[in-house]
């Protein structure tokens, strides 16, 4: 499959640390800031890997903007492929979202456009081609800092997370298609799930064969975790043979902001012998929650508060690959400490994502109270073997601006899907027939078998894409729409 024929038919600052981030602050000139899609090379493994860049014509990835200002941003298409970038986490106007063809046409090959629309809140958002080009590293973070976060004591750190193959990711996807991920030995196909689904009279949760948290129980079929067994695993483009060390304070706090930029592998965040204090999600901040390991699914942001011990030392934040051995990740050390080396290989393998996080997280400023004035059910199932996914019923849901909307999703395969929505955020309402008011936030996991619900505001005319994160899922039909009245 031609990379152009695919892309045409997938209508799928200085007070940061890390060097992976462009500061610029759009407010302070009126001429749009350059942002630069070009070519560049990293040295994965010992060899040259040829990758996208995303960021300033300098070559430093990323943004920095402000909250309350414009997002005033001419980007530039320096390759010699058609592609568009998608805001994720910010609410644009539909027409600069950046989903080819809903409504804007690729950016061509040396082409240009302006974009210009209302920042919006604080967060650690990103940027992201919304073709397979996203598994060559065509992303960056979006960083929107509010007054609060300038006037804190505390030293910002954003880590990139990416799966990487030498292979292309065409290549990888014929691989899925032609079973070269095991799907062969996987079970029911989406006959068999949807009539799983309709035996469950009431949908009464959790499911038959499932915990609370969302994990499936002895007697269900066995789970697929990972699709593709990748060449590295990066943090900021680079693995645990040759990390990012940033300099910290005795003593300091630390924010992390880390995205998990992965196209197809869900991880969990080790902080290690310092307990973190998770304050926001997907951009928006919640009710504390402290612990040292947390659940991050592709798509997913988290901000992980850091309280430094007193005295010397070196502290890495690691990245355990969901199911299996392989980590990732970076070292904060402070500038008299000695850096140990750390395999990108653990002794054991990285736990399995659950709901049960995802439970207990708050929002911060939730919904105002509302009944919906929408109410859908979805379904996400799929073929493994055959490598079809897709989401029923596949028509568009409808809704009308300035209402209310209820929506639950139900997964009836064997594999995790984290579902992101385009242009809103959503409040994480029910888990499992467990009704709760979680977190804000514009993507959710949904575990095998599991039944998470949300509510919403029609408050962003268009046709907005409801996906699933897992790249090569969306881009063998694990999509749909929320379609208002007349957006088309």
């Amino acid at each position: 499959m031609y990379r152009r024929q695919f892309l045409k038919t997938l209508a799928v600052s200085a007070a940061v640390v890390s060097p992976i981030l462009n500061s610029t602050r759009a407010f302070a000139n009126p001429t749009p800031t350059d942002l630069v899609i070009g070519k560049r090379t990293l040295d994965i493994n010992g060899k040259a890997a040829s990758v996208f860049g995303l960021g300033s014509r300098s070559g430093k990835p990323g943004l920095v903007l402000d909250e309350g200002t414009d997002f005033n941003i001419r980007l530039l298409n320096e390759t010699s492929e058609d592609t568009l970038i998608h805001w994720h986490g910010l609410t644009p106007p539909w027409n600069m979202d950046g989903v080819p063809d809903n409504p804007a046409a690729l950016l061509t090959g040396k082409e240009t456009r302006d974009y210009t629309f209302p920042v919006g809140p604080g967060g650690t958002h990103w940027m992201h081609a919304h073709t397979l080009q996203e598994q060559s590293l065509l992303a960056a973070p979006l960083i929107v800092r509010t007054a609060e976060d300038r006037a804190r004591d505390e030293q910002e750190v954003v880590i990139l997370l990416h799966d990487f193959s030498f292979k292309s990711p065409e290549e990888l996807l014929e691989g899925l298609k032609g079973g070269g991920s095991r799907h062969g030995d996987m079970q029911p196909g989406h006959q068999s799930m949807m009539s799983m689904m309709s035996n469950m009279q009431g949908h009464q949760m959790p499911m038959k064969g499932m915990s609370a948290t969302g994990m499936p129980m002895m007697g269900m079929p066995a789970m697929d975790l990972n699709d593709i067994e990748y060449d590295a695993y990066l943090a900021n483009d680079r693995t645990l043979d040759d990390p990012e060390v940033v300099s910290i304070e005795k003593g300091g706090r630390v924010r992390l902001r880390i995205i998990n930029g992965a196209t197809a592998t869900a991880f969990t965040i080790d902080t290690g012998v310092v307990a973190g204090s998770l304050v926001a999600v997907d951009g928006i901040d919640i009710r504390p929650v402290s612990t040292s390991r947390f659940p991050i699914a592709m798509g997913q942001r988290l901000d992980i508060r850091l309280e430094l011990p007193a005295g010397s030392g070196s502290y890495p934040v690691l990245a355990l690959r969901e199911g299996a051995k392989e980590q990732t990740g970076i070292i904060l050390a402070t500038k008299d400490a000695a850096v140990g080396k750390i395999s990108s290989t653990a002794s054991e393998t990285g736990p399995v994502l659950g709901l049960g996080l995802e439970q207990q997280l708050r929002a911060a400023t939730p919904l105002s109270a509302r009944s919906p004035d929408h109410q859908y059910a979805i379904t996400l199932a799929g073929d493994m073997a055959a490598y079809t996914w897709g989401i029923d019923p596949p028509a568009p849901l409808n809704v009308s601006k300035d209402k209310r909307v209820r929506l639950t999703m139900r997964n009836m395969s064997m594999m995790a899907h984290p579902m992101h929505l385009h242009g809103h955020h959503f409040q994480v309402v029910g888990v499992n027939g467990r009704q709760f008011r979680g977190a804000v936030r514009d993507t959710v996991l949904l575990t095998p078998m599991a039944e998470v619900v949300v509510e919403f505001d029609t408050a962003n005319p268009g046709r907005w894409p409801l996906h699933c994160h897992h790249l090569y899922h969306m881009a063998t039909g694990m999509m749909t729409y929320i379609a208002y009245d007349g957006a088309i």
